[in-house]
């Protein structure tokens, strides 16, 4: 089985090649990209994030005096703006708080201590968490959604109903810990979801075609 982990990701990459993500210019961009692309495409995303640079708020602590209905207003495009406005501001206020607005200051603290406050964040799940840690804060978790479990147990390595946990667990126990390696991995399998393992797959040309 680590074998054909491993082999998925070299067919990947060989057909895709490296998919330069996560989207962002900044750590934060990258964690405020997080939590506004859930239940939405990155384009929503793209035009949300815009707004909120083309009015000069784009920083922690412009976005934490804002009202919420000014904030929930310049995130519309992300859709669920109301909610997902609440879930921005309830990040920003813990990055207020511990680590002064400064996301290089959560980098610095121990993976084990930012997850348990990611996820002490109402609104931010599992997902959301190990992405803002993946991707912004470059730390070495994998991160699990539908799109991986959806290839992986199509593929008859996992159960699509066994937990989040037991995913990462998987990945973790037979990939070598590496940031550049699951962030490039992770990206890979959302590129393959998207384009030929949907709801509904395509299989022919896929690039795992009689795996």
């Amino acid at each position: 089985m680590p074998e054909k982990l491993l082999h998925i990701y070299k067919k990947l990459y060989t057909s895709f090649g490296p998919q330069h993500w996560w989207p962002g210019d900044t750590p934060f961009e990258v964690a405020v990209g997080a939590i506004l692309t859930q239940n939405t495409n990155w384009g929503n995303v793209e035009k949300a994030i815009e707004n909120l640079k083309k009015n000069r708020l784009f920083r922690p602590s412009a976005l934490h005096e804002l009202s919420h209905n000014r904030l929930a207003e310049l995130i519309r495009p992300a859709g669920y703006f109301n909610i997902k406005a609440k879930r921005l501001k309830n990040f920003i206020d813990l990055l207020m708080r511990e680590y002064q607005g400064s996301m290089n200051r959560m980098k610095k603290e121990d993976f084990s201590s930012v997850r348990k406050k990611l996820l002490s964040v109402n609104g931010i799940g599992p997902e959301t968490a190990d992405s803002i840690i993946l991707y912004a804060l470059e730390k070495p978790v994998f991160v699990i959604d539908a799109y991986t479990k959806r290839v992986l147990s199509r593929h008859n390595i996992l159960d699509h109903d066994v937990s989040y946990e037991a995913f990462q667990e998987f990945f973790h126990a037979t990939l070598k810990e590496n940031v550049g390696l699951f962030n490039e991995y992770h990206a890979l399998v959302v590129k393959l979801a998207k384009e030929y393992c949907r709801t509904k797959p395509v299989c022919t040309g896929c690039p795992l075609e009689g795996m």
